[in-house]
């Protein structure tokens, strides 16, 4: 392996989205010093449901590095893609284009792409970027902690996304910098995730409104992203709300191994079919029969290079394919990986973005520097 990619997977062990986007706030602590990393080891499976420990026998892509997993033209289609998002960014932080602007979700999503390559709010070349992303996001917290913009409709897929980037900021800079912004960001994701586990629907799932009423199997999976991430950063989430939330995407899975829209809606789609097997990986569940047969439906209906994968929700089915294939590691990442690389790589537009003429650029850009720099092992979300 190169040195520039050994680099970057040391520093992974240091460090450790989007589809279409109430409870009352509480007192909070002052931000708790960072835990010590644990150390990755095999073990029986834990019966807490966001275990860090993986059963015996799995191995997800954290520890294995593919030979040539990071090339040099990898590494160029991301310095352009990078240095083409930080100019879109809005003077108050924001970001988003054509009906989404100021928009949470993809504010939320290019910060995560900046943190994919080690800046963080005080450290890296695009710290100021990340830091006024999350000025935005911190003025749009509520009292009763949903993450909202102004222009937002259907608010909690852009809460999901917030959660998940508040998260991996306090992650991956607790006890550091700016204890004023630390503390801040603690209390937002706090709020943020009492308000998620508040809003549970009796399915165990959400849907675009605050309140438990009906759910989708789309938006369930950015809440538990959030929780996972939260829970990383050492935020105290429900097992309970955990359990629900698997039990109902369990429910969503159809006999194809594909994941349908809702309960009563039948139909399988591979980007929703990704999201659901990275939910069981975010909740522990690393070896299971629904995995299976999650992975085999994405790897008939979606391979990339095949063309067989439908383009209505395209970015967002590579953001969250490529986690469910980098989290079931082995043969799962080494098929995947290249083949997602490449195709990615040669949609890439001379300005250094990716366009979805339906969201925008800023938006399909963010989600495409997020899958390609899953290598770089930075975000704690994708680790165990």
């Amino acid at each position: 392996m190169r040195a520039a990619g050994q680099r970057r997977l040391a520093g992974a062990c240091v460090l450790s989205v989007f589809a279409c986007a109430c409870a009352r706030g509480q007192a909070v602590e002052p931000p708790p010093a960072p835990p010590e990393p644990e150390p990755v080891t095999s073990g029986p499976p834990a019966s807490d449901p966001l275990s860090d420990i993986a059963p015996e026998g799995h191995r997800s892509a954290q520890n294995v590095v593919l030979e040539n997993e990071i090339t040099p033209e990898l590494d160029a289609a991301i310095a352009k893609g990078l240095a083409y998002l930080a100019l879109q960014q809005n003077q108050d932080g924001s970001f988003g284009d054509l009906r989404y602007e100021r928009n949470i979700a993809i504010t939320s999503l290019a910060c995560l792409a900046f943190m994919s390559d080690g800046s963080v709010p005080g450290r890296g070349p695009y710290a100021e970027h990340v830091t006024r992303g999350l000025e935005f996001v911190l003025a749009n917290v509520a009292e009763n902690g949903l993450v909202a913009s102004d222009a937002t409709n259907g608010p909690m897929y852009g809460h999901g996304f917030a959660t998940l980037f508040l998260g991996e900021v306090y992650g991956m800079t607790a006890g550091g910098g700016d204890t004023r912004m630390a503390q801040r960001t603690h209390e937002a994701l706090v709020k943020a995730v009492r308000l998620i586990e508040s809003t549970q629907n009796d399915q165990g799932g959400w849907r675009y409104n605050p309140v438990p009423y009906d759910a989708d199997s789309s938006v369930t999976i950015c809440q538990v992203m959030g929780l996972r991430s939260a829970r990383n950063a050492g935020i105290e989430v429900s097992r309970d709300t955990i359990d629900r939330a698997v039990a109902y995407v369990r429910q969503c899975q159809n006999p194809d191994g594909g994941f349908k829209y809702q309960l009563d809606v039948g139909a399988s789609a591979w980007p929703r079919s990704a999201a659901g097997v990275a939910t069981l990986f975010y909740a522990g569940i690393y070896n299971d029969d629904s995995i299976d047969r999650g992975l085999e439906y994405l790897n008939a209906v979606a391979m990339p290079g095949t063309g067989r994968a439908p383009r209505t929700h395209y970015y967002y089915g590579h953001y969250y394919a490529i986690q469910a294939m980098y989290l079931a590691g082995g043969e799962s990442w080494a098929r995947w990986w290249p083949a997602a690389r490449e195709e990615l790589l040669a949609q890439q537009l001379d300005s250094g973005a990716w366009d979805d003429r339906s969201v925008g650029p800023t938006y399909s850009t963010s989600m495409a520097l997020l899958v390609l720099q899953i290598p770089k092992r930075y975000l704690p979300i994708f680790q165990k």
